[in-house]
């Protein structure tokens, strides 16, 4: 069951101070109280006051409109060059012999396993948009899991992956049948000094997965990276809030982000610091490689432009339906 993310922000953060504003709760939409009425009239629960207590140290519920929320299932790409050796030894993530690291045999074994899951679970069938971060493991990673089948030539059709894209020794992926993939440089890992986190240009990862769209990046080489220049954590988590946001922009409910550890540390860890601990772990903690974590969203201050499409306005055909608790704050 997805849990929801809880749109607290540490506000100490100069970088983050004017994005926490984007997300205030207003009143309306305020937390359901769990206090204890005191009440004859109140029912009995099984519940302890300590349960209710709890509840009240960081746990209580929350109510929010259904179109005010998306499902995001959070992915990290699976085990990458980079991580076997930068595993072995740290300097290794400083090596060029690295750069835009591709993903192993073991993480296309996990590619495979994931892909399997989503597909078993039928999650595979609600996912209407797939975002991945412009690097080569998360490309991968995105049509491995959510592409369509072995692709067959077709003059109408192009392929998500040609074969052996990246030195992969696997086949080329259709584009049939399956959600939309778009590349986001948003969600990229941590920027600079780490050759593995640069990306290729456009143009090259365009011949390697043309049926993936790359229309929201603007320039052809990369031009966030830089060589001795180590994006700070305040900058990451910032720029993962900024993507949180374009996010609540898209149209759609279900979407699925293949993205990068640091990425999804940094970013979630701004999250859930009104929630149990427990919780809060269930959020933010590292992930592993392929690991999918699916979350909630709630849009707090009307950025998005959603209409209720499951609600009824009700009174139709229309008549008296005056409460009758309306009718007694109106004789007190």
């Amino acid at each position: 069951m997805p849990i929801t993310i809880c749109a607290t922000i540490n506000t100490s953060s100069p970088s983050l101070s004017g994005l926490a504003s984007r997300f205030h709760l207003p009143l309306r939409y305020g937390y359901l109280s769990t206090a204890v009425s005191q009440s004859p009239f109140s029912p009995r629960c099984s519940s302890s006051s300590l349960e209710f207590a709890a509840m009240d140290n960081g746990g209580s519920p929350s109510l929010f409109p259904f179109h005010r929320c998306k499902t995001i299932h959070l992915v990290r790409h699976a085990q990458g060059m980079h991580n076997v050796e930068g595993d072995k030894n740290y300097k290794a993530y400083m090596s060029p012999e690295y750069f835009d690291a591709n993903l192993t045999q073991l993480g296309w074994q996990q590619v495979d396993n994931l892909r399997k899951h989503v597909h078993e679970s039928g999650l595979f069938k609600k996912i209407e948009l797939v975002v991945t971060s412009p690097l080569l493991r998360t490309i991968q990673t995105a049509v491995g899991v959510f592409g369509g089948g072995d692709y067959t030539d077709r003059m109408d059709i192009l392929p998500l992956m040609v074969a052996n894209a990246g030195n992969c020794d696997r086949a080329a992926i259709s584009s049939l049948n399956c959600p939309p993939i778009l590349a986001v440089e948003l969600c990229r890992e941590h920027l600079g000094v780490h050759p593995c986190d640069k990306r290729r240009s456009i143009s090259e990862y365009q011949c390697l997965f043309p049926a993936i769209d790359f229309s929201l990046i603007e320039s052809d080489e990369d031009a966030l990276w830089k060589a001795d220049v180590r994006e700070t954590k305040e900058e990451l988590a910032a720029r993962g809030m900024k993507f949180m946001i374009w996010l609540l922009s898209r149209k759609e409910k279900e979407i699925a982000v293949v993205t990068h550890s640091g990425f999804l540390y940094h970013t979630l860890a701004v999250f859930g610091n009104d929630c149990h601990p427990l919780v809060k772990q269930e959020i933010s903690k590292h992930f592993a490689n392929c690991e999918l974590r699916s979350l909630v969203i709630v849009d707090r201050s009307m950025m998005g432009l959603d209409f209720p499409e499951t609600n009824y306005p009700g009174n139709i055909p229309s008549g008296r339906d005056l409460p009758s608790d309306v009718a007694d704050e109106k004789n007190q």
